[in-house]
């Protein structure tokens, strides 16, 4: 069977990206100053940062070969600067601004100084300087060697996850090997047609299973957070992204579909919607009802997005 991508992958771009939002929503919520209970603070905060951006890698990963094959390295590389680094100069560029002339209103303290520094990626946008980066390196690797070493490269990957330590001091480096592997098991996913094995009712049990226990275990019997890198984390990463694929599967929702098909652009203004009106909320309606902001602010996340994507589409600005 194959992998459509209309269908399961823009789902999980879709779930993907509410997390994102939501995630981001509440950690803001949190800088504001507002009474976050601990149990979304840091619990469910550390379960939704344990695979949420690694499941994103590993979407990524997914068509990488067949596009590599198709266009060719320096067709990838020419593609990915459309796709990754034009947007990743607009938007920090924009938000960044935005941000320093309303600092007065928000949490930050952002300098232009700091906005101009795009070597040094700001907010949301390390995830797009992390992907280009995987994208250039993996597409030279592979370039110069056959698909039949995704195994010893996704390998390779997962060793360089576990020693990330060592590249601390060297930022390009250290987002580079914290995420290759996830993006390197999407090559694996698609290579080996992981997809048949995902697809059965006896792998989404066994995976449901897997993902609840290992959640339970990783988080409330060790007591562990996202920020504890090491094999552990990996393995709940990965079982937590085929958790999701196998159960999205058998979803149906051409609204998440339509979210995922946007997710890109949700992504890169979800930050200034959702701060936007958590101090509309906050400075000018005086709410401070923690489950407005929450509900309130990640829908706007998600919607004024798309909105204004389809303002942008309408006067075709290239964003």
């Amino acid at each position: 069977m194959s992998v459509d991508r209309s269908d399961w992958v823009d789902y999980a771009k879709g779930l993907g990206i509410i997390l994102v939002v939501y995630a981001h929503v509440v950690r803001g919520l949190v800088s504001a100053g507002f009474d976050v209970p601990s149990v979304l603070s840091s619990v469910v905060d550390s379960i939704v940062y344990s695979f949420h951006m690694p499941l994103f890698f590993f979407l990524s990963g997914l068509f990488f070969i067949d596009s590599l094959k198709r266009r060719s390295l320096d067709g990838m590389l020419f593609s990915k600067l459309d796709t990754i680094i034009y947007p990743y100069i607009v938007w920090s560029l924009f938000q960044g601004g935005i941000e320093v002339i309303l600092s007065t209103y928000t949490n930050g303290h952002v300098t232009f100084a700091e906005v101009l520094t795009l070597w040094e990626p700001r907010a949301q946008f390390w995830f797009l300087y992390a992907l280009f980066l995987i994208f250039l390196v993996w597409s030279v690797i592979y370039a110069y060697l056959s698909s039949k070493y995704t195994i010893l490269i996704f390998s390779f990957a997962s060793f360089l996850y576990l020693v990330q330590s060592w590249f601390d001091g060297v930022y390009w480096l250290s987002v580079l090997v914290k995420n290759s592997v996830f993006f390197m098991f999407g090559v694996v996913f698609r290579e080996y047609n992981l997809y048949q094995y995902l697809s059965s009712r006896v792998g989404l049990v066994c995976l449901t299973l897997a993902f609840v226990s290992g959640q339970y275990l990783f988080h409330f019997h060790y007591g562990y957070t996202h920020t504890d890198k090491g094999i552990s984390l990996l393995v709940l990463a990965l079982v937590s992204i085929s958790f999701t694929v196998s159960f999205l599967i058998r979803f149906r929702s051409r609204l998440l579909a339509y979210i995922g098909g946007a997710s890109m652009a949700i992504y890169l203004m979800h930050i200034l919607a959702g701060s936007g009106v958590r101090v509309i909320l906050n400075k000018f309606f005086i709410v401070d009802e923690l489950s407005v902001h929450i509900v309130v602010g990640t829908l706007a996340g998600i919607i004024l997005p798309l909105i204004a994507l389809k303002v942008i589409g309408f006067l075709k600005i290239p964003y």
